[in-house]
C-alpha cells in the first residue's frame, strides 16, 4: 500500500504549518498492524520526507508529539514482517475530534 497519494499530500499543502494551533487538523493516520502504535499526522515536510504527528500506544502518559520520517515507515518491519499501514477509511478531522482523545 503506498502510504502517501497525491491527494493526501494536496491535504498537508493546505494545513502547512498548524504549529500555533491549539486543535491542529489530523490529515492521516498510520497503525502497526501487529502492535498497538497509530500515529495522527498533522504536517508534512515533504522535501524532507518528515511527518510531524501525534503518536499513540495506548492513549496513556507514553503518548506524545514529534517527528518521523517517511523512509521510516516505508522500511520498518514489525513482527511478523508487517508493514505500517494508511488507514485508508479515515478522513481528516480535528485532532480534538478524535474518539479517542480524553477531556
Amino acid at each position: 500500500m503506498k502510504l502517501l497519494t497525491r491527494d493526501i499530500i494536496k491535504l498537508f499543502e493546505k494545513y502547512w504549518d498548524q504549529s500555533s494551533s491549539s486543535d491542529p487538523m489530523v490529515i492521516c493516520k498510520f497503525f502497526n498492524p501487529s502492535w498497538a502504535w497509530t500515529w495522527y499526522a498533522t504536517e508534512y515536510i515533504g522535501e524532507e520526507w518528515i511527518f510531524f504527528w501525534y503518536v499513540s500506544i495506548f492513549w496513556d502518559h507514553c503518548d506524545e508529539w514529534g517527528y518521523f520520517s517517511l523512509y521510516e515507515l516505508e522500511n520498518y518491519k514489525w513482527v511478523l514482517w508487517l508493514w505500517i499501514e494508511r488507514d485508508i477509511s479515515f478522513e481528516p478531522t480535528r485532532f480534538s475530534s478524535l474518539w479517542l482523545v480524553k477531556n
